[in-house]
């Protein structure tokens, strides 16, 4: 689904790049839902036109922000939830109100402690930052490293037997962990970490697998 690299006026329009994290986030659900879209670059980092012309769409600066005809919104998790529920297509949040509970716990994981701190803390610290002649934050990476093994002590928890994180069917909970998950496992000490939990391993080969997480990888 390359929506992409033509524009067409009746798509919905989901603005950011491919790198990041959370407008992966966003396309995978696009794209698990049968949703063709177009994806207009934005690129927060550079003090141009168009990141200053992106505030009226996100006025924190931030990305992915998103358009379906005249509604506009952003913040990720908005976003998700409103193409889950906007759109026809198999349904990425659980039923009963037990199950999407866990669904909503596990995002907030997922925002709150792995993105800051596998991403972040790790990925940047020592994948990115080596590759601009930078000096990693041994603080950061050493306090990284502990939120990473609580993160998948708790993560092989809650799946414990199940096929995907809320159960037997793929929900937006899997589709917040594996772009993030894909940057941390680029982290040697991270991988040999990740390779302890084998039903996390078994599941993540569940979601390399998937066409939306082939498809939505960022460009090299």
């Amino acid at each position: 689904m390359n929506a992409e690299r033509t524009m067409h006026s009746d798509h919905p329009r989901l603005y950011g790049a491919d790198y990041s994290v959370y407008v992966r986030i966003v396309r995978m659900a696009l794209f698990e839902k049968g949703v063709a879209y177009d994806l207009l670059p934005v690129d927060i980092f550079a003090a141009t036109s168009t990141r200053d012309a992106h505030l009226a769409r996100h006025p924190f600066g931030k990305i992915p922000a998103f358009e379906h005809g005249d509604f506009h919104l952003y913040e990720t998790g908005a976003i998700t939830r409103y193409v889950d529920e906007a759109f026809d297509g198999p349904p990425l949040q659980p039923a009963d109100v037990k199950s999407r509970a866990r669904m909503n716990q596990i995002i907030s994981i997922a925002d709150g402690y792995i993105y800051p701190h596998l991403v972040w803390g790790l990925y940047v610290e020592c994948i990115e930052k080596p590759k601009r002649g930078e000096v990693a934050d041994e603080g950061r990476v050493e306090k990284a490293r502990g939120i990473a093994r609580i993160s998948l002590d708790v993560l092989t928890g809650l799946l414990a037997e199940q096929r995907w994180m809320c159960g037997d069917r793929l929900t937006l909970a899997d589709l917040y962990l594996a772009p993030m998950i894909d940057y941390a496992l680029e982290v040697p000490e991270f991988c040999e970490m990740f390779a302890e939990y084998r039903k996390l391993g078994d599941w993540w080969q569940r979601m390399t697998a998937l066409d939306s997480f082939r498809e939505t990888q960022p460009t090299p």
